[in-house]
């Protein structure tokens, strides 16, 4: 398959990469400072580039601040839970900000599809969902979805890309390939949700994500532009001469077991 003709230069990709993680760890300062709680989902199809994303967004922050929350199947005893309830200990507390790889919006995308929860769930979860994050937001919470968009083209060009290599082969699930099967009811399932949680106060943003360098740098741009943030210059720190140390023998270094040298 051909590679997508709107692909960046790597280049011009990796500087204005670089540029946004600045203002990413001013942003982080920002919110440690102010005391703010940042919610950020992320949602969309299998191989969207979501993870990816993430992944260059928590790439120099300071994970005690900011954290990734990827939670897995339910265990039997948080499937009689009430349904947002395994997701509320994961909120920030000030100063912190989340971002959820998948959440709960599972109910609306994988488990209605995939048949895993009965239909009333469902409807009950739309009409539950907004009003949960109202509350979320009167809370003081920022909250910011957004939405992956790939086309079926580049989809299934990323799932031969994952199958032929050994490093990305895990990301592909048999859920994945149960996907592939159901484009459709996914795209059903998808326009149901927005029209139920797509509110004034808690907007879906949609990132076009067929060029995954494209849709990081669009993505993380557009993060950066909806919480206003100013730069807080750090305490200059200087490093004080050593110290010499006298009166203490080391132990000899042949009584340490290295590492060998393959390399």
């Amino acid at each position: 398959m051909q590679e997508n003709p709107k692909k960046l230069p790597r280049k011009f990709y990796e500087s204005e990469l670089i540029k946004l993680q600045i203002e990413l760890v001013k942003l982080q300062t920002w919110i440690k400072k102010q005391g703010l709680k940042v919610v950020v989902i992320f949602e969309g199809r299998d191989a969207a580039g979501k993870g990816g994303t993430i992944k260059r967004i928590m790439q120099s922050l300071n994970p005690r601040i900011c954290r990734v929350v990827a939670l897995g199947t339910p265990t039997e005893r948080e499937k009689t839970q009430w349904y947002f309830q395994r997701y509320v200990p994961h909120l920030p507390a000030a100063g912190e900000m989340v971002f959820f790889d998948r959440s709960w919006y599972n109910r609306a995308g994988v488990e209605r599809v995939m048949g895993f929860c009965t239909n009333d769930d469902y409807w009950d979860f739309l009409r539950a969902c907004p009003n949960f994050e109202r509350m979320l937001i009167r809370s003081g919470i920022v909250l910011i979805k957004y939405w992956f968009s790939v086309s079926e083209e580049e989809q299934e060009r990323r799932f031969q890309g994952r199958l032929k290599n050994p490093t990305k082969q895990w990301k592909l699930s048999p859920m994945d390939i149960e996907s592939r099967k159901k484009w459709m009811e996914y795209s059903k399932a998808k326009d149901e949700m927005f029209s139920y949680t797509d509110t004034k106060i808690s907007p879906w943003y949609v990132v076009e994500a067929d060029c995954k360098k494209r849709a990081r740098l669009n993505c993380i741009s557009h993060l950066l532009s909806l919480i206003p943030y100013k730069e807080i210059q750090p305490k200059i720190l200087e490093l004080p001469p050593r110290i010499e140390q006298k009166g203490y023998v080391r132990p000899p270094m042949d009584e340490q077991t290295f590492v060998p040298d393959a390399y």
